[in-house]
Order: C-alpha cells, then sequence, then structure tokens
C-alpha cells in the first residue's frame, strides 16, 4: 500500500523503514499535514501523521477525495483528527495506543530532578568556570507529597518511581485502582484535594473538554506556595497564561513542561535563525525556574521501535480488510 507519511522526522525515518518491511510503499514527506500540504497524499491509498498534523474536517474531507482511505496516526493522542468526519467520509483511522509509558514516566521524573537540583544552571555555570553553589540549594524528593493527576498507565507509572524515591503518593482519577493504589501507598482524592496537598504536582490526563485548562488560576491558587508543576502529558491542560502570573507572583515555583498548547509549527522544528512570534512562549522562556523540553519525553529507541511497529501493524490489517485493535471510533 502507498502511504504518505507527513511530519516525518530524522530521527523516525530508519524506525519506520525497517518496520515497514518492504510491504508498504512509504512516500517520506517532512511537511505537517494541512490543508495547503494534502495534496502530497494524491496517489496514495492512506497517511501516516504525527502529533501535530491538522486532521481537521476540512483537510480530511480533501484527502478523502484524493482517494485517501485509511489513516495511521503515531500516536496515542488523537485529538487533533476528526474522528466522526473521518468515519462520515468512511475512512479508517488507527492509533498507537501505547509505545512506551516508561519513556514518558521516566522524562517526567527527569523534569522534577533538573528542576529541584537546578542541573541546567549547574551545567552552564561550570562552562563559564563558575563553581560556586550559591543558589543551587534543592531540596529532598525523600518525604514530599508528589499529586497525580490521571493514574493511567503513565501516572502509575511515575507514581511508582516516586514511591521508590520515599515519596508520599497522592492521586487523583475518574477511574480509580484501588488495588494498585493499596500496593504503593497511593492515596486517591479529589483534584483540589491533591493540588493543596503537594509539593510536586504532575499531569497525566488526557485531554478532553472536561480537562482542558483543569490547570487554571483558581486552582494554582489552592495550590502550595513554591509548588513544581510538571506536564509531560497535553499543553492544553494547563492555561498558560495563569501559570505565568502563578510564576511570577511565586506561587509556582518550578515549571517543567514538555508539551505546549500552541506548540505546532513550533516543536519539533529548528527555529533557531527565525524570531520568535509565540510572546507567551518566549515570556516562559526567562524564568530561571521554568524547564521546557519540545515534546520529547516519548523518544527513546524502544518507544520509536513500538511506534513503527504498531503502525505497519494498523496499516496491515487495513490493507487486508480485517478488524483492527487500535481503531478509533466516534
Amino acid at each position: 500500500m502507498k502511504v504518505a507519511v507527513f511530519s516525518l522526522h530524522k530521527f523516525e525515518k530508519d524506525y519506520l523503514l525497517s518496520a515497514a518491511k518492504g510491504k508498504h510503499e512509504l512516500i517520506l514527506l517532512e511537511p505537517q499535514l494541512s490543508l495547503t500540504t494534502a495534496g502530497l497524499a494524491e496517489g496514495c491509498k492512506a497517511v501516516c501523521i504525527f502529533v501535530n498534523d491538522d486532521g481537521s474536517k476540512d483537510v480530511l474531507k480533501k484527502i478523502s477525495a484524493l482517494g485517501i482511505k485509511y489513516m495511521a496516526l503515531r500516536s496515542a493522542g488523537f485529538n487533533h483528527v476528526d474522528i466522526k468526519k473521518a468515519y462520515e467520509l468512511g475512512m479508517r483511522v488507527a492509533r498507537v495506543p501505547e509505545y512506551s509509558p516508561y519513556a514518558v514516566a521516566e522524562h517526567t521524573v527527569a523534569l522534577m530532578l533538573a528542576l529541584n537540583r537546578k542541573l541546567v544552571v549547574a551545567h552552564n555555570r561550570i562552562r563559564d568556570l563558575n563553581f560556586s553553589l550559591n543558589g543551587l540549594t534543592g531540596f529532598d524528593m525523600h518525604n514530599k507529597t508528589i499529586g497525580i493527576i490521571g493514574t493511567g498507565k503513565i501516572g502509575k507509572i511515575v507514581a511508582e518511581i516516586l514511591h521508590g524515591f520515599g515519596c508520599r503518593v497522592l492521586a487523583y482519577d475518574i477511574m480509580q485502582d484501588d488495588i494498585w493504589a493499596n500496593k504503593y501507598g497511593v492515596v486517591y482524592g479529589s483534584i483540589d484535594n491533591v493540588c493543596s496537598q503537594s509539593d510536586i504536582i504532575t499531569l497525566h490526563a488526557p485531554l478532553t473538554e472536561q480537562t482542558k485548562y483543569i490547570i487554571n488560576r483558581d486552582r494554582i491558587a489552592k495550590m502550595k506556595k513554591a509548588v513544581m508543576l510538571i506536564n509531560t502529558s497535553r499543553g492544553a491542560l494547563v492555561n498558560t497564561k495563569d501559570v505565568i502570573i502563578g510564576l511570577k507572583s511565586g506561587q509556582i515555583g518550578y515549571l517543567g513542561l514538555d508539551v505546549y498548547e500552541e506548540e505546532r509549527g513550533l516543536f519539533f522544528e529548528d527555529h533557531s535563525s527565525d524570531i520568535l512570534q509565540d510572546d507567551v512562549i518566549a515570556r516562559l522562556m526567562t524564568f530561571p525556574n521554568v524547564l521546557i523540553t519540545s515534546h520529547q519525553a516519548f523518544l527513546t529507541d524502544t518507544a520509536l521501535h513500538n511506534i513503527a511497529v504498531t503502525t505497519m501493524e494498523n496499516l496491515d490489517c487495513f490493507e487486508k480488510g480485517e478488524e483492527c485493535k487500535n481503531e478509533l471510533m466516534p
């Protein structure tokens, strides 16, 4: 099957080609899928897209008119695709529901440790031959209270890692797993209770209408002074402008982000020669207690291998007309 692979990155190319095993003809395209670039899929039967590609109804209508029957997502999240419209157009869509929860969980904890022990600041000082320790004081993670919002597979692994550090772990999720919680000493509570008691809050919830801006000005006000906030899930879980206000007031003492609400067209690309047009992220970058990575948490060899293999398996099922366990339905 001929497949137009949009948003192709150098780091994933070899994994995709290896997983395809010659069964699919991959047309590797660096541009993101959009109304402007949709025509690049002409002559293909399927498109393969990444997290910041445009799967809105207008784009779906355009690629459907070109003969696209299948869409394979190289991601777990699918809020960038209008699944209902795809279904109406007779287009089958599948995702990669799990690639490596350990990759994201470990990156989450890495952000916590780097912020806490001011590793970036310390590294930059050493490069300037400044070996002073002034201003680099951190805190013991042991006995700190960690709040985990969302205890799916990633959230659970984060909790288990932090349990090993000797942290007290609180959690919020609409679906509680009491057996797991008892095993690791996790205490479920309301989201406001978790936010008000935690020294560190980390987000691992999906983005839905109910969770959009789950972290906002009112909720930030209920948090402990100088709280650490980590988001490696979905950018729009937090109201970034409210977070900036919290940083300016000192209510938020540390911020670690691997996702950003307006990351499309920014993350995954080299803008080192450009004038940054996004004033919000530009303001975030001025804070010394903010650490941003560009949607990097998933980026391990294990995850890239699993994403590529599952993506090709999804395309195999579509081509054979078989049921696909990873298919998305409206």
